[in-house]
């Protein structure tokens, strides 16, 4: 697997034309979660600030994936197959509102994938080891929130790609209902500033609406004064 990118800012060091993903990082069963292939993505144009990525296809877990730059960005493709595309975004993504700590935590207690979970070993959202980002329902109609504490260990800082996953699952949990499952069709982020091991962070999404098949959300990453970390807009698509 390649050393995941970092911030997206700075001296960047050269990417390798090929990636492949542990299993551990899995969104659904043997596909690299949504939200860190999009981060994956978007660390081969570190000059873009906001960047765009859109999910063709599943990305699957261990297996050789080609890195192959457009005039526009950059793709991930797999046996001829576009699996991922990234663009420089043309405006940065809204963030979702901020929640204090606490309310975060309370807000994670009511997690609903406690009672119905798509995908149980998801990295970012799931139960086993892993991020564990448990949003729940806050008193703000249509805005969920949790509050993740990273753990000791891990790379400092943060790999800029484990805070795109952070910006995923969140935005799916604000439409979910038991039963319900989608998978992630679009995310554009910006990641401001790192995050780091040891330390907590408030992520929160806010529900912005429903076309067809098709699932809006904003989602950010906070520090608990409210600095923001990063911000992104989701589309979703119900299966």
């Amino acid at each position: 697997m390649e050393t995941p990118p970092g911030p997206q800012a700075g001296r960047t060091p050269a990417r390798p034309r090929t990636l492949s993903v542990a299993e551990r990082f899995c969104g659904p069963p043997g596909v690299v979660n949504g939200g860190y292939v999009s981060g994956l993505a978007a660390g081969y144009l570190p000059g873009a600030g906001s960047v765009e990525v859109t999910l063709r296809a599943p990305t699957p877990v261990e297996a050789d994936v080609l890195v192959e730059r457009t005039p526009a960005g950059v793709s991930f493709v797999r046996g001829g197959r576009l699996l991922v595309e990234a663009v420089a975004a043309a405006e940065d993504p809204e963030p979702a509102p901020f929640v204090p700590p606490e309310e975060a935590a309370a807000a994670g207690a009511a997690f609903p994938g406690l009672v119905d979970h798509p995908f149980p070993g998801c990295y970012v959202c799931g139960f086993r080891e892993g991020m564990r980002i448990h949003p729940g329902p806050t008193g703000v109609p249509g805005v969920f929130a949790a509050l993740w504490r990273v753990p000791e260990g891990t790379a400092e800082p943060l790999p800029a790609c484990e805070v795109w996953g952070a910006l995923d699952c969140v935005s799916a949990w604000v439409h979910l209902r038991p039963g319900d499952v989608a998978l992630l069709g679009r995310l554009t982020g910006r990641v401001h500033r790192s995050a780091f091991p040891g330390r907590a962070y408030v992520v929160t999404a806010r529900y912005e609406g429903v076309e067809r098949r098709k699932l809006f959300a904003t989602s950010a990453v906070h520090e608990p004064d409210g600095t923001l970390v990063a911000a992104g807009r989701a589309t979703w698509i119900a299966l």
